[in-house]
């Protein structure tokens, strides 16, 4: 599975930005595609995930309310529309592809920042 993003950028608190992912290849294995984000100096940080199936997501608790993932099957594509940024959004995004056996593949991160 090879991932491609798009999206990020700069942007002032308060405002948006939205992100998308497009998995080609192998895709009939993903089970869940998302995104993981990391700061400088920080850890990995998870964001959210959607299951490719149910469309379900699964927010983390820094975003959860603010950002909203949605997918579309039909170009195994996912979207991550992000609102109320705050500076501590400010981090390299990555999208995920999940298996069954957790994940599979990253693609390149993309960077978002948030001015305050």
């Amino acid at each position: 599975v090879q991932l491609q993003a798009f999206g990020g950028g700069l942007v002032q608190a308060g405002g948006s930005l939205s992100l998308s992912c497009a998995a080609s290849g192998r895709t009939s294995s993903i089970t869940n595609m998302g995104w993981f984000r990391q700061a400088p100096g920080k850890e990995r940080e998870f964001v959210v995930s959607i299951n490719w199936n149910a469309g379900s997501p699964n927010y983390g608790d820094s975003v959860e309310g603010r950002f909203t993932i949605s997918r579309d099957n039909a170009k195994n594509t996912v979207y991550l529309q992000m609102n109320s940024l705050k500076p501590e959004d400010t981090a390299v995004y990555s999208c995920v592809t999940y298996s069954r056996s957790g994940i599979a593949h990253w693609g390149q991160g993309t960077q978002v920042t948030v001015s305050s």
